[in-house]
C-alpha cells in the first residue's frame, strides 16, 4: 500500500490550527543552507534541486533499481528551518533580506547515506548545478516541540505564533532555541494566499 504522509502521519503534518505539545523524532532530509530573502531566485533554485533529488529517489524503480526496503510513497512536503544573521538579531528591524535558513525534504526510511550520494551523484550527471554541492543529507530530531497549522499569509504567521507563546506560558514550557521549523503543507505558486496550509513549530523544554 502506497505510503501517503496526509494520511499515515497526520501527527506530524496536519496538527490542528491550535497550538499543541509533541515529540517529533529524527528524520532524514536532503537539506540545503542559505541566507537571503525567500522571494529571491536563489531560494526558488534550491527548491527545484531539492525536488530534483528527491524524485530521483522515488523514480529509482522505474530505472530498474529497488533499494532494500523500498515501498512506494507521497514525496513529502518542503520544510525549512529559520533563524536570522547575527546582525540583525541585533536591531529590532525584521529584514528578510537576513534570513538564515535550511529547506529541506524528507527522505523514506530506506535511504541510507550512501544511496542518498549516489542519487545527488546521479543528478549531477543530468544536470550540473553549483547548489547540487551544497546539499547535505542529514538527520534532524525536533524532539519535544509545540506546533500548530497557521493558514493563510505567511505574513501572518506572528498571530500564530503569539497563540504558541501564550500556549507555552500556560504549559510552564520556554522554548529551546530561537530558530523555528515551517512545514509548507500547499505550495505557495499555485495557492491563495488565503488558503495556505503552514505547520508552525519549535523546540521547546520546561520552564524554571
Amino acid at each position: 500500500m502506497k505510503h501517503e504522509w496526509k494520511k499515515q502521519e497526520k501527527s506530524i503534518y496536519l496538527p490542528k490550527a491550535e497550538p499543541e505539545v509533541i515529540d517529533v523524532p529524527g528524520f532524514s532530509f536532503y537539506v540545503i543552507e542559505g541566507k537571503g530573502n525567500p522571494n529571491d531566485e536563489e531560494f526558488a533554485t534550491a527548491i527545484g534541486v531539492l525536488y530534483a533529488l528527491s524524485y530521483g529517489v522515488k523514480m529509482l524503480p522505474k530505472k530498474g533499481t529497488i533499494p532494500d526496503g523500498y515501498f512506494d510513497y507521497s514525496i513529502y512536503p518542503l520544510e525549512g528551518i529559520w533563524d536570522l544573521s547575527d546582525e540583525a538579531k541585533k536591531t529590532n528591524v525584521f529584514n528578510k533580506d537576513e534570513l538564515v535558513y535550511q529547506i529541506m525534504i524528507r527522505q523514506p526510511d530506506f535511504v541510507t547515506q550512501d544511496l542518498a550520494a549516489e542519487i545527488i551523484n546521479q543528478v549531477k550527471k543530468k544536470k550540473q548545478h553549483p547548489l547540487l554541492d551544497k546539499v547535505r543529507f542529514k538527520i534532524i530530531e525536533d524532539g519535544l516541540s509545540v506546533q500548530i497549522l497557521h493558514k493563510g499569509s505567511y505574513d501572518d504567521e506572528p498571530a500564530s505564533f503569539g497563540k504558541m507563546a501564550e500556549f507555552c506560558k500556560e504549559k510552564g514550557l520556554v522554548r529551546a532555541q530561537l530558530t523555528h521549523r515551517e512545514i509548507y503543507i500547499t505550495d505557495a505558486r499555485k495557492t491563495d494566499k488565503e488558503k495556505l496550509k503552514t505547520v508552525l513549530r519549535y523546540s521547546v523544554k520546561a520552564g524554571k
